[in-house]
């Protein structure tokens, strides 16, 4: 069987202008960078503010397991099929980080025969954005630091910047560190630490930004720390808004590569579903909305996690509406949320299937009940599966009014994903209204209660007296608006990962609370959650390596 990278070299990819061309897009508009792939230039990402008239498909799934669920596979595919039944469609989705790529996930562009081309590229360095969100968070925070070697006019204490240094790889041992030691001419000694560029405020800001003079109004409410009064610091009184902003001008620019069957696709930004919001740029979204009828988006993890931040912050700061969503799941995953062991999973069993089966049941009552949006259920298929299995899940879903597909993407590309296409675009137009968990107006705690609640199924919240007394700080301040972004574990509802399945009675802790002023949310901090993610002991990076011809193997 071949590898995804091996599936990927041995396509034919057309040239990126042939692909523009198909949704009407013209070579004057596009920003080449080689043969196949290119940024959609600024004129056109002026022209597209509520100008979108496609239908928007949502990708989410279950709460992951180790099995794998296929969620950006099956995006992939969906889009494939929709032109495989005549629809004008085209992918929207996040860029892969390098560190899960060098670590324990492997690549991000999809897999089989439903994947992003150049698989290489977009899972590598592809066209420098993440070296520029990089750039522009580590210039602010030399800017910081250079400030107060100079004086420190504003008073800022050294003791209280919240704003961290960032890199695109999995590190722990940078997560704390010292800085600034021998001596006077190399700074202000004190603590810090690095966080992965994905869980960086300016991720999160460059994928909500809507324009350019957006973007720079974001980074300009950055709130990098306090006075030694207790006043807030930002970025703007630091006068670093602008040369971030120039760092940035051109990675805003949604980039436009192919699926493996030449569908267009958009891979555009790649903030992290458990410690940041989880979805690609409104720019990219946006872009596609402008030239296709149907564009499948993914939102990271499952419905607690990147749904209800789609809907929470990306919908309410946007008005991107789903019409439709889809919940990936697998009999595998199932099986595992039931409680038997990964060695397990080959065999039919019904009885873990339905211990399973309340984890993907309460999924669809988060899209359904809490947020509103019609729903199907795709089974991202397995050689494995039973009917008995498969007959079981039906059966389950269809209680819940619910329809099930199957989908056979990875192996088949757009061609095993028809009667899911049809599906969705049945769903799609009869159209959704998406209704919001909490109101900007309620309290911050109302807001994190409402989540727990009416998203998680848990009976309520604990604050640290940590979290306690920044959530005070903050409201009085005048941030208590802003909507909230949940930093949780995505493998459970809960923030215990063990806790599988549908747990239930669970309090959910606050920990810590973060600040970010400029993406225009709060992060809450639960359970161990890290901005700076370790390498396993056997990461990926192991098996990638490069022939003598320069070809990339061992990519996944």
């Amino acid at each position: 069987m071949k590898s995804d990278v091996e599936i990927a070299q041995c396509i034919t990819m057309k040239p990126i202008e042939k692909v523009a061309e198909k949704m009407g897009v013209g070579r004057s508009k596009l920003e080449l960078y080689g043969d196949y792939k290119a940024k959609i230039n600024e004129d056109q990402n002026k022209k597209i503010e509520h100008e979108e008239s496609g239908k928007l498909i949502l990708m989410t799934g279950i709460s992951p397991t180790p099995a794998g669920e296929g969620k950006t596979t099956t995006s992939i595919g969906l889009a494939d099929a929709l032109q495989k039944i005549g629809k004008n469609a085209a992918v929207a989705i996040r860029e892969p980080s390098v560190g899960p790529v060098f670590g324990m996930k492997g690549g991000a562009a999809g897999g089989g025969y439903s994947q992003v081309v150049p698989m290489e590229d977009i899972n590598l360095h592809f066209t420098g954005d993440f070296h520029a969100i990089s750039a522009a968070n580590n210039l602010l925070a030399a800017i910081i630091d250079n400030h107060i070697h100079h004086g420190n006019p504003l008073n800022i204490d050294p003791r209280n910047i919240k704003w961290k240094r960032v890199l695109d790889m999995n590190d722990r041992q940078l997560r704390h560190v010292v800085e600034g030691l021998h001596g006077k001419a190399n700074g202000t000694p004190r603590e810090d630490g690095f966080e992965i560029t994905v869980a960086s405020e300016i991720m999160a800001i460059f994928c909500l930004a809507k324009t350019l003079e957006d973007l720079k109004e974001k980074l300009k409410k950055i709130v990098i720390g306090y006075t030694k009064d207790d006043a807030p610091v930002t970025a703007g009184q630091l006068k670093a808004h602008g040369a971030m902003a120039a760092l940035l001008k051109d990675a805003i620019k949604p980039n436009l590569v192919q699926t493996l069957e030449h569908t267009p696709a958009f891979v555009h930004g790649g903030p992290f579903a458990n410690i940041a919001h989880g979805c690609n740029s409104i720019q990219a979204t946006k872009t596609a909305l402008n030239y296709a009828d149907y564009v499948v988006t993914e939102a990271g993890f499952g419905a607690d996690l990147g749904a209800e931040k789609f809907i929470n912050i990306k919908y309410r700061l946007s008005g991107l509406r789903p019409s439709s969503t889809v919940v990936v799941a697998t009999v595998r995953a199932l099986k595992l949320h039931g409680g038997i062991s990964k060695t397990e999973l080959e065999k039919e069993n019904l009885q873990a299937l339905e211990k399973g089966l309340p984890n993907l049941l309460q999924h669809l009552d988060i899209m359904q009940e809490t947020f509103g949006v019609s729903t199907v259920v795709a089974i991202n298929k397995f050689p494995t599966d039973s009917e008995a299995e498969l007959k079981k899940i039906e059966e389950k879903c269809r209680e819940q009014g619910v329809e099930v597909v199957l989908s056979d993407v990875w192996a088949n590309g757009g061609s095993g994903g028809k009667e899911l296409a049809q599906e969705v675009v049945r769903l799609a137009d009869r159209g959704s209204q998406p209704m919001f968990t909490y109101d900007l107006e309620d309290s911050i705690l109302e807001k994190i209660e409402k989540i727990v609640q009416k998203v998680y199924g848990g009976k309520g919240v604990e604050l640290t007296g940590i979290a306690e007394k920044e959530i005070g700080k903050l409201e009085a301040l005048g941030y208590g608006d802003l909507p909230v972004c949940m930093a949780k574990t995505p493998y459970s509802f809960s923030d215990d990962p063990t806790k599988i399945g549908r747990p239930s009675d669970f309090e959910i802790t606050i920990r810590d609370v973060k600040l970010s002023a400029g993406a225009g949310f709060i992060v809450m901090l639960t359970g161990n959650i890290m901005t700076m993610p370790g390498l396993p002991k056997s990461p990926s990076a192991e098996s990638i390596d490069v022939d003598e011809d320069g070809k990339i193997v061992g990519l996944f």
